[in-house]
């Protein structure tokens, strides 16, 4: 695998502290209503995108996702200003303010959404892998779900051609323990999600999604397979999230004391600790990175707040290519 470094250590660390904290600005501004509509956090799953990325090839591999999905473009490398700004529906927003929470979106970055329809994402996921097939271009596409999406139809269907035309796709379950409310126990009469792999005689597995060089040496073997046309897999991340399944969502289903069981095992923390215990750095440095994390946040929300929003004929231009295209209006009476 590739080689897990300290340097690799330390920007896991800044990387996802970075993560966790853009996200908890945004819930703090969502609460003060700048930030308008559904907003789900990624809390609790950062080594799930910190151990992809480690793997992944960032000049040609793509990755697409629901609609949890504000720190996996940055991962990518969408500037994090820009992806606040969406946030905010500012006009200097990656889809210019118009796409908001659930849609972001950068075809520069290979970062194909943020997609709001449960499971949506899944044949659009192979489709791209497709194409990129088709055109011999030797890049892997990582379709990201999450638990719930997989009792859809195209999830299934999606599994068969995948199959079948050996696409160069890794299906990633992040299983965070609840769809919305509702756990794998009650939707289903099994428990282990990536065993639905083996009826599509698909490579299959579950991995710990708390630890990023577990998601790493999973992936990389995934990704190797999909590069050397050996066709698809199925991965089921065992992830968790500290926050609501939203942030409307009172979290009836489950108990405080679960999440801080959780929480022991925080990959921040985990990796933090391997930090500390190797003398990757010392505390002082942690220090530092803490106050540069939180630099770059408040750089983030400065950015967005300070940004204009879009003008209303923005919405046309993105909805229709043809710019004299007649438009009929009229009114309801």
């Amino acid at each position: 695998m590739k080689e897990i470094k300290q340097e690799t250590y330390l920007k896991w660390y800044e990387d996802m502290l970075f993560w966790r904290k853009f996200e908890d600005k945004l819930a703090s501004v969502y609460i003060q209503q700048k930030v308008r509509g559904f907003l789900h956090l990624y809390n609790g799953q950062e080594a799930v995108l910190a151990g992809a990325l480690h793997v992944m090839d960032l000049n040609k591999d793509r990755m697409i996702t629901a609609y949890r999905n504000h720190v996996m473009p940055i991962g990518m490398g969408v500037d994090p200003k820009r992806v606040m700004a969406e946030l905010y529906g500012k006009a200097t927003g990656t889809s210019m303010g118009l796409g908001g929470s659930m849609h972001i979106f950068s075809k520069e970055h290979r970062f194909h959404g943020g997609h709001g329809i449960v499971g949506g994402q899944i044949p659009l996921g192979a489709g791209m892998a497709f194409g990129d097939k088709y055109f011999n271009r030797k890049a892997v596409t990582l379709c990201f779900m999450g638990d719930g999406a997989v009792r859809q139809g195209s999830f299934h269907e999606t599994l068969n051609l995948a199959m079948l035309w050996k696409l160069p796709v890794v299906f990633i379950v992040e299983n965070n323990g609840y769809a919305m409310g509702t756990s794998v126990k009650r939707t289903a009469n099994h428990t282990d999600i990536w065993k639905l792999g083996l009826g599509y005689e698909m490579p299959c597995g579950p991995v710990d999604g708390m630890n990023p060089i577990k998601v790493a040496e999973a992936l990389e073997e995934a990704i190797k397979r999909a590069r050397n046309e050996e066709g698809p897999t199925l991965l089921e991340m065992k992830t968790y999230r500290y926050r609501g399944h939203s942030m409307s969502d009172a979290q009836q289903y489950r108990t405080k004391e679960e999440v801080n069981e959780y929480r022991k095992i925080d990959p921040i923390s985990q990796v933090k600790k391997v930090i500390l215990e190797n003398d990757f750095a010392t505390d002082q440095e942690i220090s530092n990175i803490d106050r540069i994390v939180k630099s770059k946040v408040l750089e983030c929300e400065k950015f967005a707040e300070e940004s204009p929003y879009p003008e209303k004929k923005v919405m046309y231009d993105a909805v229709y290519e043809e710019e004299n295209y007649n438009f009929i209006s009229h009114k309801l009476t």
